[in-house]
């Protein structure tokens, strides 16, 4: 990785600085550009309205903004930076797709298709997880839970499996682990003894649950520290964390995969194993 920043990078920079002024719609288009950056470089116009759910004219007022002449000119600067890269996991996953659909002599519905599909776009995402997640934070966060006298885990809804996994796993590294559930209501009850020598670890995707969100700010407020697992760089856990990944599962078809999430958990659980290990304990 470069000390140099690159154009996107600079880019970038200036959208999560600026990200909290921005309009409604202007805040729409942030998200969607910091989140697909590999595909903003081949899609259409129209196509990134679309999934951004804005009209075409915001995005050029999005450009604007920004100092470009319109939203083209912006397109080119992704584009450029994805000619620097050795591999584009996001391209690559879409063609992939359509040379399936295409050639594919069953229908691409079967269950030996969606197979096929999930194997290749799950393996696209643990690879850009490989290359995207910084060995700084990993490093940090395996410290963090190291000293921690408790840690306290947060995953609702379809983060639950992480969440109840991540709980498992450190129980057989005989730390103590909690998972908050909210069983019968008590979420808060249940975060109530925190303090700043334990670790909250919150796991929340789009659209993000409500109650994790104000766990993760009671955390904060009684000083523990907060490792977050998001899938954007603007999550509202970020804004809490000492340490944030972001990770981009795999998706098809409207249906969000949990296999990068999961070995980020099992990598920060073997991870905290292999330290203890080091350290003779």
């Amino acid at each position: 990785m470069t000390n140099n920043p690159t154009q996107l990078t600079l880019l970038q920079d200036d959208i999560r600085r600026r990200y909290e002024t921005l309009s409604k719609r202007l805040k729409q288009v942030a998200r969607y550009i910091l989140d697909n950056s590999n595909s903003i470089a081949f899609d259409t116009v129209a196509s990134i309205a679309q999934q951004a759910d804005v009209p075409p004219s915001t995005l050029i007022r999005f450009a604007n903004a920004f100092g470009f002449s319109g939203f083209n000119e912006m397109k080119q600067v992704f584009r450029q930076h994805l000619m620097e890269e050795t591999v584009n996991y996001t391209e690559r996953a879409r063609l992939f797709r359509q040379t399936a659909t295409d050639d594919s002599a069953s229908s691409p519905e079967s269950p030996v298709e969606i197979l096929n599909v999930f194997t290749m776009v799950n393996s696209q995402a643990l690879q850009q997880l490989a290359m995207q997640t910084n060995p700084d934070q990993l490093n940090k966060a395996v410290k963090m839970l190291n000293e921690a006298e408790n840690i306290y885990i947060i995953g609702l809804r379809r983060s639950f499996s992480v969440a109840s996994y991540l709980v498992y796993a450190l129980r057989h590294l005989e730390r103590r682990a909690f998972l908050i559930d909210g069983l019968g209501g008590m979420f808060t009850e249940q975060l109530s003894m925190v303090n700043p020598k334990d670790v909250v670890i919150a796991i929340s995707y789009s659209p993000y649950a409500r109650e994790a969100v104000e766990l993760v700010e009671l955390g904060a407020k009684r000083g523990a520290h907060l490792i977050a697992i998001t899938d954007s760089q603007v999550s509202p856990l970020a804004a809490f964390s000492d340490v944030c990944f972001v990770v981009r599962e795999a998706q098809v078809d409207g249906f969000r995969s949990q296999v990068a999430s999961l070995c980020l958990a099992q990598t920060l659980a073997v991870s905290l194993a292999l330290n203890n290990t080091n350290n003779g304990e």
